[in-house]
């Protein structure tokens, strides 16, 4: 076996045989099953009312809820599900604008790839090697961030064009306060669940794979409880669960391989060579980086690109005296503008399978335009300001 192959072989067991790999089954399950629990429901009901009196409120509404289930399951399918047939349903019947109300939608649903229990933050600190409560940490106030912009941007449109996202009527907000205080109960078990998973993982109460293992369980044991999870239910949660795991584990391990092969093939040197040959200073570097990730968005998912150049750009990221948790923050969140850019965008083909045939392809296109801004705007804030990103993780680890 040569020395590339010898390379790859290696960096193939030492993957299998990395005990918090078992995390990535654990969340898929949970996002799958999260979708059973009837959990997101009661949480767009409360919402809903506390939400729907302003306008635009209802999406601004929708864009909370896409964070609080993004920082239960980490996955950005789960909140594109929920949200086209919850939040997409009771928008379009109040007379919301549909290119509007599908960008908030999609973006909504990036959230999941960024906020903690993040799957993305996962698999590139596998391939990066970096800690995952350090990158969890990380992608907290970067995701609140995104968020807030969004709900921003809504807010300010729909006060200047209010028909864009017109405000509940009155005989729907007419709700006694007793009645709107009562739907906050829907907010408890998300708090439980959250709390219960990264909660006790950062007091180290539990590991990563434990924390993991408690989510899993908390929303098997919801689902049962809400009554939504039947039998023929589960077994169609375990077989997806293990079909995209064992895709995970199958890509992870490729990227291993190949980031093997290239470093030992001294790639990492040549793209550096390359870089400084046109003369980029170490923040033109990072930039060229970012719009290579811009551009590879429009034709990659985000496993593609972690695979061909994850293992070339963070040895390189090391090398110029960068922090790889902040670089990871900002690869996540070129990961959640590739969802929103075609011709090729994840969240693009997910909602356009999803959606009624009044909104057309056309329609989800025109939609993201405003949010892929704003995600170009976070980007740059993150960039401007790594503290950010880097300021939660070093305070919890000076401890």
């Amino acid at each position: 076996m040569g020395k590339g192959g010898g390379l790859a072989f290696h960096a193939s067991f030492n993957l299998l045989n990395w005990y918090p790999l078992l995390t990535l089954p654990l969340f898929i399950y949970m996002g799958y099953m999260f979708s059973k629990s009837g959990i997101a429901d009661d949480l767009y009901n409360m919402f809903h009312i506390w939400m729907g009196p302003i306008n635009g409120g209802l999406a601004i509404g929708t864009i909370g809820l896409m964070a609080v289930i993004a920082a239960m399951n980490g996955l950005s399918v789960a909140g594109m599900a929920i949200g086209a047939t919850l939040a997409l349903p009771e928008m379009l019947k109040r007379k919301f604008d549909k290119v509007m109300l599908t960008g908030v939608i999609q973006a909504g649903s990036s959230l999941g790839i960024m906020i903690p229990p993040s799957v993305v933050l996962v698999l590139y600190g596998m391939i990066a090697r970096q800690p995952i409560g350090r990158l969890w940490l990380a992608g907290v106030f970067p995701g609140l961030l995104l968020a807030g912009l969004f709900m921003v941007y809504i807010l300010v449109r729909c006060l200047f064009q209010p028909h864009l996202g017109p405000a509940l009527s009155k005989e729907e907000r007419s709700i006694p306060l007793k009645e709107k205080l009562k739907m906050l109960r829907a907010g408890i078990l998300p708090v439980v669940i959250i709390f219960m998973m990264s909660g006790l993982f950062f007091l180290g109460v539990t590991s990563l794979v434990e924390s993991a293992a408690v989510g899993a369980v908390i929303t098997t044991i919801a689902a049962l409880t809400n009554k939504r999870l039947t039998w023929k239910g589960f077994t169609e949660v375990l077989r997806d669960t293990l079909s995209v795991s064992c895709m995970f584990m199958w890509v992870i391990l490729a990227a291993l391989a190949f980031g093997a092969i290239f470093d030992g093939l001294g790639a990492v040197h040549a793209i550096k060579g390359l870089f400084l040959e046109y003369g980029f200073g170490p923040w033109g570097i990072i930039l060229m980086m970012q719009l290579s990730y811009l551009a590879m968005g429009m034709f990659l998912d985000d496993t593609a690109m972690l695979i061909i150049v994850a293992p070339l750009y963070v040895p390189l990221v090391i090398e110029l005296g960068f922090d790889p948790i902040w670089y990871g923050i900002l690869y996540t969140i070129t990961c959640q503008i590739a969802y929103l850019t075609p011709p090729f965008g994840y969240n693009l083909f997910l909602m356009k399978a999803m959606a009624p045939k009044e909104i057309t392809l056309g329609d989800i296109y025109r939609s993201i335009i405003p949010f892929v801004g704003i995600m170009i705007v976070g980007l740059i804030i993150v960039m401007l300001f790594p503290k950010i990103a880097l300021w939660l993780p070093s305070l919890y680890y000076l401890k």
